[in-house]
């Protein structure tokens, strides 16, 4: 998924695949958990700005929509996708919920450093970047962010890399997300890495949680 070009059927087999990856081995759950933990001290009728920073086709803001309409919260949900065909079909999917809009945007960009909202949202996106370009882009990130950040990402581990072997010769449709898939965990995290990219940043605390399947839910609160 690195390929911002990535479009049609091939595309959306991609994230079709990467859906099922999220509801399977957890991951939406994840970060409504982690959302529902910065949010618990804010007064209920007070609008939050949600920003998802790789939405993807937007099935995660989806999730947040139902969570919001489900406990009566204010939510004002926004996606962030470098791919612009990837946004084009988000709006297709979340078009008859009004409080969901998405924006094809480089967070390397120097408009994302305009972006602000209360809480941000990463999603298995953070693992794609280089050390220095994470780096980069949480020292940008955290002063944007007014509540805080939740990171949902991957475990490197040989046994995440072994199961998701299994489920995706079972499920997956599409080559690149298999390909990305073992990828990607071997570019996931320990948790030590986190510790140490929190280090310099300007948050009050941080908490670093181990989730099945393999997944880390790091949370940054300002």
């Amino acid at each position: 998924m690195d390929n911002f070009e990535l479009q049609g059927e091939e595309l959306k087999m991609v994230l079709q695949d990467l859906k099922l990856v999220n509801k399977y081995l957890g991951g939406n759950a994840i970060t409504i958990n982690g959302i529902k933990k910065l949010i618990a001290n804010i007064p209920i009728e007070k609008e939050i700005v949600i920003m998802d920073i790789g939405c993807g086709d937007g099935h995660m803001l989806l999730k947040c929509a139902e969570y919001a309409q489900k406990n009566n919260r204010n939510f004002r949900l926004i996606g962030l996708d470098a791919n612009k065909h990837t946004i084009i079909n988000a709006k297709e999917k979340s078009k008859l919920v009004p409080n969901i809009s998405f924006v094809s945007l480089d967070v390397f960009s120097e408009v994302f450093k305009k972006c602000h909202a209360d809480i941000f949202l990463c999603t298995l996106t953070l693992h794609h970047f280089k050390e220095i370009e994470i780096r980069q882009f949480l020292k940008t990130l955290i002063p944007l962010a007014n509540v805080g950040v939740v990171i949902n990402d991957l475990h490197r581990n040989v046994l995440a890399y072994q199961l998701f072997k299994v489920f995706s010769t079972i499920f997956f449709k599409s080559k690149i997300a298999k390909n990305d898939g073992l990828i990607s965990i071997l570019r996931g995290f320990k948790r030590a890495d986190l510790e140490e990219f929190a280090r310099p940043l300007p948050i009050k605390s941080q908490t670093i949680h181990w989730k099945w399947a393999f997944r880390y839910q790091w949370i940054l609160q300002k």
